[in-house]
């Protein structure tokens, strides 16, 4: 049997998409515990950038959050926050200082090996973001970022000056759009059964068998 595909549309500043990752890993242990036979599910991520007009070196933080959600910045992120810590995430929205365009981070994940180191890299990004606050519009920080998650650094490179390959970036937040994605994160299942949004492991799990049965 063809292992399960999972394609995950998503950003590394989303706090969503953060949350999604770990419901995620729930619902992956809890469909390898299901299906004990079962080959490992193929996990592959896809760059959406939440804010691509933003320049290079981003913006500061609390300029961006006082124009996207004004007065209601506090209740928003009480809720992600609340969320966060229901699958372990302790976010430190107060430490990040530049609110970053993340076309280079997505460079970094695309020339990640699909799989563990793939998935490892998405992981330590959003880490590296909402609870360590780097600044994700240095280079330098990228960098260290990637090569602790198991990057060499000819890959990194790569991702941070080949300029083909950051318009492959675009091209593939422009696919994703294009295909209807206007909120992340998004799951698609065997390359058919799509879900948009974190939601629990259990729904996701749910998707995963529905989607193993309707391409069998």
């Amino acid at each position: 049997m063809k292992p399960l595909s999972i394609d995950v549309v998503s950003d590394v500043v989303c706090p969503w998409c953060y949350v999604g990752l770990r419901r995620l890993n729930q619902a992956l242990d809890l469909y390898r515990s299901h299906h004990p036979q079962e080959p490992e599910p193929q996990v592959r991520w896809h760059p959406f950038q939440l804010n691509p007009e933003l320049v290079p070196e981003g913006v500061p933080r609390a300029e961006y959050v006082r124009t996207k959600f004004g007065d209601r910045a506090g209740d928003v992120y009480d809720r992600v926050k609340a969320v966060g810590q229901s699958v372990g995430i302790d976010f430190n929205f107060e430490g990040i200082a530049r609110q970053p365009n993340t076309l280079i981070a997505h460079a970094l994940i695309g020339v990640a090996e699909p799989g563990a180191e793939q998935h490892r890299l998405v992981q330590a990004l959003f880490d590296a973001y909402f609870i360590d606050n780097l600044d994700l519009t240095q280079n330098q920080a990228l960098a260290q970022v990637a090569r602790e998650a198991g990057l060499d650094d000819a890959r990194i490179q790569e991702a941070l000056s080949d300029r083909g390959l950051h318009a492959q970036v675009s091209q593939a937040d422009g696919q994703a759009r294009a295909m209807g994605v206007s909120g992340v994160p998004f799951f698609i299942f065997n390359g058919e059964y799509a879900v948009s949004g974190a939601h629990e492991a259990e729904h996701l799990l749910q998707a995963m068998e529905q989607a193993c049965a309707e391409t069998e």
